[in-house]
């Protein structure tokens, strides 16, 4: 009772204390929304730190990507020179092959020829020698078998048939 009648006797005591009550609790909620300004603020630069990471992990991923192109594209190019190359080599063995078989035809031609001409030559040389021994073979058949000579059978003359009628 006593404090109430103090009170009502200061009135202004309660008002200054009210007044620095008030004062407190408007400098509390001040602090309350500059924690909460301040918390939000981090969680945006926790937020936009995440994204920069997101960003560079994007980036490096594409640039791991265009690299892993390239160098496939690399390969790619090497085997298609090498595969070339292997085609070119393969062309150049053929022609050599063909080369090779058309010397040996030709090697083969030359060979008949040749054989051809000695041949020739060989049996324009003996053409006198065969005729001679074939008179001496046909002297020594009719030597041993004269009673066997054949005489040759006149040619028989078969009748006219008469052309049928159509």
């Amino acid at each position: 009772m006593a404090t109430k009648k103090a009170a009502k006797k200061k009135p202004a005591a309660k008002k200054a204390v009210k007044k620095v009550a008030k004062k407190a609790a408007a400098k509390k909620a001040v602090k309350k929304v500059a924690k909460k300004a301040a918390a939000k603020k981090t969680v945006k630069k926790a937020a936009k730190k995440a994204t920069a990471r997101k960003a560079v992990k994007k980036t490096a991923k594409k640039a791991v990507r265009k690299v892993a192109k390239k160098a496939a594209a690399k390969k790619t190019a090497k085997k298609a020179v090498k595969k070339t190359a292997k085609k070119a080599v393969r062309k150049v063995a053929k022609k050599a092959a063909a080369k090779k078989t058309a010397k040996k035809t030709a090697k083969k031609a030359v060979r008949k020829v040749a054989k051809k001409a000695t041949a020739k030559k060989a049996t324009a040389r003996k053409p006198a020698a065969k005729k001679a021994s074939a008179k001496k073979a046909v002297k020594k058949v009719a030597k041993r078998k004269p009673a066997v000579r054949k005489k040759k059978a006149a040619p028989v003359a078969l009748p006219a048939t008469p052309a049928p009628l159509i």
